[in-house]
Order: structure tokens, then C-alpha cells, then sequence
């Protein structure tokens, strides 16, 4: 199994972990960092450096839809003719059906937030340039259960439904015991929760479940899509698992005090003081704090 960082040119986030895991069938990647010609160049490099090349990949298993995961799933497939892989509620189809894409459900978050009018569109303008994707890749194969097996020669992993950062977020068990978390599971900071447009989306109880799940799988390295491979996986299930279960308790007790998100926000504790947040930074808190506060009674 190799760790290939790729930079994340044309982003505002900085690199992303592409693993790759070598089987008897060809090679297997988790995720598919993001759509640029520098992303592109650099995992193609990446590749080389290992002993290999990208038309050798067989499966590109993707942990979820957001942009520097899914980028290059299309033309890693198109060089290859790899299998592309997500859980049925990340496809993108499946996704506008179910809750519009991704700006639509920011929308209809942000209204919900309490958001002053100047400060939404402020928002929903800089959010943009993190929603210049497509959103029209299309995969070979949907996952559907909690558990899938999925064979690749001598090599077999168990796909594992994991909400919480999204609604089909999924999670990769090798046998050796390494668990690829993509953006549920780091070993620094919180899990920022899913956008929660729709009554009874309940993005805490998602992932308290999914920690649960994580924590019970007896893997023995956490492999992120961001910062660093890491050990004690159960242990840092029950962190974390502490960590949001007491920010939403706060967050719901705030509430009792301040109508909406946008009067929650800034009372919570953050990496960065409120007052000092720029505006990417400051829509992140808010659309979280709604999460928090939901379900919706």
C-alpha cells in the first residue's frame, strides 16, 4: 500500500492522500484527488516513482463526492478502464434527487442559518470557488449496503457505510488492517458535519454511529484522505465521539438563548475566534452549527 500526497492546485484546500493497494488484479485507489492538469501530472508522477503507471488501475473506490476526492475519477477510468466506485447517496444523480446539488443545499441552508442578507450572499459568492466541479461523474457501480465485499485478485476490502462528513460517505477496510477514512476519521481536529438541508437529517447522530462503527471494525491504522496515517484507532473513535456529542450539547443549550445558527455561532469554541474568521472560514462554523442544531424538533 502506497500514500501519494497530490497537491491540490486549483483549490482552496492544499493536498489530499490518493493510497494506492496493490492486488493480483492491478492496482486500487482510494479517491481521486481534484480536477486540475497539476493534480493530474502529479499523480501520474506519483505513480511512476512507485513502479507503476495509471493504466494499470483496476477500481478507483471513493470515499465521497466532494471535489478533491472525485476529480480525476473520470480520467483515471478513460486512461485505464477502472471501475468507479461510490455509495449510492454521494452519486451525484442519485444526490439532485434525493437533495439537490451542492449549492442548492447550501442555499437552502444558509436560509435557515439566520444569516443577515448581506452576509448570505457574501457566503454564498465565496463558495462558489469551492463548487467549480462538475458534479457529473457518473460511477459503474453504486454501493447500497451498510457492508460490501469487494474482490480484486488476492485482495479483498469491505466498503463500510459511514454518514456523517456526507450522506454516503464510505470507509475502506484492508485485510491487513488498515481502514481508509477519507474525511471522517483524522488524527487532528473535528469532522466538519454534512450540510443538513432537509427536516430529519440528523448529521451528529450520523456520525456518533459511524465512530461507533469505526471503532468496532479492530483495524489497526487509520489512513486519512488529509494529514497523516495514524494509530489507536478506537481511541480516537471515542475522541471524537466525546468532542461532537458535547459541541452539540452546547450548541442546543445556546439555543434556548439565541433564535438561530447565526446566534449560536459565535458563542461555540473554535479553531479561530468568530470575530476573526474571513468569510469561507465564518460560512464553514455556521453551516456547522446548524448541523448541530439539528434535527429539527
Amino acid at each position: 500500500m502506497f500514500a501519494i500526497p497530490v497537491p491540490l492546485a486549483g483549490s482552496p484546500l492544499r493536498a489530499i492522500i490518493v493510497y494506492a493497494v496493490r492486488t493480483s488484479a492491478g492496482l486500487v485507489l482510494i479517491d481521486a484527488a481534484y480536477e486540475h492538469p497539476v493534480c493530474w501530472r502529479s499523480l501520474n508522477d506519483s505513480l511512476r516513482a512507485i513502479g507503476h503507471r495509471v493504466e494499470e488501475v483496476v477500481a478507483v473506490l471513493l470515499t465521497h463526492n466532494h471535489p478533491d476526492h472525485v476529480g480525476l475519477a473520470e480520467q483515471i477510468r478513460d486512461a485505464s478502464g477502472a471501475e468507479v466506485v461510490i455509495h449510492r447517496r454521494d452519486d451525484f444523480t442519485w444526490q439532485r434527487q434525493e437533495r439537490d446539488g451542492f449549492l442548492g443545499q447550501l442555499a437552502t441552508v444558509l436560509d435557515g442559518t439566520g444569516v443577515p442578507a448581506e452576509q448570505r450572499a457574501e457566503m454564498f459568492e465565496a463558495a462558489k470557488s469551492v463548487a467549480v466541479h462538475r458534479e457529473a461523474l457518473v460511477p459503474d457501480r453504486l454501493l447500497v449496503e451498510p457492508i460490501t465485499e469487494l474482490a480484486f485478485g488476492d485482495v479483498t476490502l469491505r466498503a463500510v457505510h459511514a454518514p456523517g462528513h456526507t450522506y454516503g460517505h464510505t470507509v475502506y477496510l484492508h485485510p491487513a488492517g488498515y481502514v481508509f477514512t477519507g474525511d471522517t476519521l483524522m488524527p487532528e481536529g473535528p469532522v466538519q458535519l454534512a450540510l443538513a438541508p432537509l427536516r430529519g437529517d440528523d448529521p451528529v447522530g450520523d456520525l456518533l454511529g459511524t465512530l461507533a462503527t469505526i471503532g468496532g471494525l479492530g483495524a489497526a491504522v487509520a489512513c486519512p484522505a488529509h494529514q497523516y496515517p495514524f494509530l489507536d484507532v478506537e481511541a480516537r473513535c471515542r475522541e471524537l465521539a466525546a468532542h461532537h456529542s458535547a459541541e452539540q450539547e452546547q450548541a442546543r443549550r445556546l439555543s434556548t438563548a439565541h433564535l438561530d445558527a447565526w446566534g449560536v455561532a459565535p458563542h461555540l469554541s473554535w479553531a479561530k475566534p468568530w470575530d476573526r474568521m474571513g468569510v469561507s472560514t465564518r460560512r464553514f462554523a455556521l453551516v456547522h452549527t446548524h448541523a448541530l442544531l439539528q434535527p429539527l424538533p
